[in-house]
């Protein structure tokens, strides 16, 4: 068959780079089972109820052959008020039975639905800390939202409509055997124009759709971007150029618009040739029957009656099917974590201690490329340390290290004499807490924020910890105090206040030793300097590593660690570096001109 062929490849459409895995078909297929098996009750009542309806339905085209039989007999005779009654008894079984179809199929697919997003955050949060922190915020994000979107109308609708579908067709197929069993073969003239049809479509529709969606994205991408720069692109005279990609990337969209509609335009047709076929098999074949009295001309009716009710079944699988195969592709990816093992960890290991060591460790984020070489480091109980160096020396993979977030590559990072990274992990964030510039405010109130680092603290404790960085004065402030709602469509809170609750949840969790990674990035100078002399408070007592981006934090810290092409090149207090004249005092002088 000749036909149109898909637009070619745009190199400037935004491409999706996966960071976690996608689920193999047989995981896929293993979760869509075990989700039948969790829900097979209401699965199994579903069916029966959608039998009772299709059965059902199938009394008119009974009681209508069986009143032709009695007429081409010349009856005189004819039950028309029994018939009449029992019609509109089967209409009302129907009407009743196909409500509870409809609300049957709605409740499962929205439970089928919930149970897939707490599948998918369960399994996440159990991950490796390390394949969390590669992975980064937006791919799951993206696969908790957009994939969600995407499977949302198939797991509501899809899953329960085709089974209805393909039950609706079984019970059809079944009532023509039943009324008209010579009549039955003739339905199978069409399935070989309904195979090459689907098979034919199926093979480009899911692909083809796929393309059109991104083709759509990257149009609403171009013409976003363009809005918000425009003073940008109006000061750089390159509107010319911005027009030009948007065309191009519209050209491209409606190119994959039109094939995907000239995909249709094969198929509807074929669909329509199938029922036509489907009917017209049925009354020739069995017009032939009728006068060789092989069959009456009532049973004729009736398989023909049937055989016009399979168009509605028939367009439900079709339809639901394509919207399932451009589904599975979200679904692949919401089931892909289960591809990776959680790290159950060795719950035997107990640190002895609170000293942190790293022994000629090695790290690197590619095979073959280290970002950290030969580090080794000891942090006694209650120093605090900074980390300090330039832009991309591997001070924050270091703290990351020292956090159990990564294991090295080869050596060892010990908290205790007790290796770090073969530890379970709600066991190293009890003793260790990482904090950076990264947070988050969930939606609800404050107090609620507050208590997900320790549920059963009291609101005095609350507004301790709030105290201690700085924020009581503008929490206090709230209308409705700790009950304020916060977070989207809440309070809005700046990045600033946002960054203080996540440090308010660190000092209500209480960890001995703390990794701080520009954990006062958001702030102003000034602000941030407060803050850490408020912070010094609090954590007195406690090992702190600082990775230092204000040399400041560096000159109020015990122990300096100068960090240089994965290295430590220097360590010591801030007065010694200063009179080594190193690396070290170089960047003191730079920052104090």
């Amino acid at each position: 068959m000749i036909g149109v062929a898909p637009p070619a490849y745009d190199p400037a459409a935004p491409t999706t780079a996966t960071t976690l895995p996608v689920g193999a078909p047989a995981t896929v297929r293993a979760y869509v089972a075990e989700l039948f098996r969790r829900h097979r009750r209401a699965f199994w009542l579903l069916i029966a109820v959608n039998t009772v309806a299709v059965v059902a339905s199938m009394v008119g085209p009974w009681l209508l052959g069986d009143l032709v039989e009695r007429v081409s007999q010349q009856t005189a005779d004819l039950p028309l008020t029994r018939t009449a009654a029992l019609f509109v008894l089967a209409l009302a079984v129907q009407a009743v039975f196909v409500r509870q179809v409809r609300l049957r199929g709605a409740v499962l697919g929205e439970r089928m639905l919930a149970d897939l997003r707490e599948d998918f955050l369960v399994r996440s949060v159990a991950l490796p800390p390390g394949v969390l922190e590669r992975a980064g915020t937006g791919d799951l994000l993206s696969r908790i939202t957009t994939d969600i979107d995407r499977l949302a109308n198939a797991m509501r609708e899809a899953v329960p409509q085709l089974a209805i579908g393909v039950m609706w067709t079984v019970l059809l197929l079944g009532g023509l055997v039943v009324t008209a069993p010579p009549l039955a073969p003739a339905v199978l003239l069409a399935l070989p124009l309904l195979i090459a049809g689907c098979r034919w479509y199926f093979r480009r529709a899911p692909s083809a759709y796929r393309s059109e969606a991104a083709g759509y994205a990257s149009v609403a991408a171009a013409l976003a971007e363009t809005v918000d720069a425009g003073h940008t692109i109006e000061a750089h005279r390159l509107g010319e150029r911005r027009t030009a990609l948007s065309e191009r990337r519209i050209s491209q969209w409606t190119a994959w618009e039109r094939y995907t509609l000239w995909l249709r335009s094969i198929l509807f047709p074929v669909i329509n040739a199938v029922h036509v076929t489907v009917l017209g098999s049925v009354l020739m074949i069995g017009g032939v029957f009728v006068l060789q009295g092989w069959i009456s001309v009532g049973r004729l009716t009736t398989a023909a009656l049937i055989a016009q009710m399979l168009v509605d079944p028939v367009n439900l699988i079709l339809r639901w099917y394509d919207e399932l195969q451009v589904a599975q592709v979200s679904l692949a990816r919401l089931v892909g974590v289960r591809d990776i093992e959680p790290d159950a960890g060795d719950p035997s290991l107990a640190p002895d201690g609170r000293d942190v060591h790293a022994d000629k460790v090695h790290f690197g984020y590619l095979d073959g490329v280290d970002v950290l070489r030969e580090v080794s480091l000891r942090v006694a109980p209650g120093t605090r340390l900074a980390l300090v160096g330039p832009s991309g020396a591997g001070k924050s993979t270091l703290g990351r290290l020292l956090a159990g977030i990564y294991g090295p590559r080869s050596g060892r990072i010990t908290l205790g004499d007790a290796e770090l990274s073969r530890m379970p992990a709600e066991q190293v964030r009890s003793h260790v807490a990482l904090v950076n510039q990264e947070h988050h405010v969930f939606v609800g109130s404050l107090r609620d924020n507050l208590l997900l680092a320790r549920t059963d603290a009291e609101d005095a404790e609350l507004w301790s910890a709030l105290g201690a960085v700085d924020a009581d004065g503008w929490a206090g402030a709230l209308a409705d105090g700790l009950d304020t709602e916060v977070g989207s469509g809440g309070f809005a809170l700046t990045p600033a206040q946002a960054q203080q609750i996540a440090l308010a949840r660190l000092v209500l969790a209480d960890p001995h030793t703390l990794v701080l990674d520009e954990a006062t990035s958001l702030l102003d100078p000034r602000a941030a300097r407060h803050l850490e002399r408020s912070l010094a408070r609090v954590l007195d007592g406690r090992t702190v590593v600082a990775i230092a981006h204000r040399l400041h934090t560096a000159h109020d810290a015990d122990v300096i660690a100068v960090v240089e092409n994965g290295r430590i090149s220097e360590l010591g207090s801030h007065d010694t570096l200063v009179a080594a004249d190193g690396a070290y005092a170089a960047l003191w002088r730079s920052w104090h001109g």
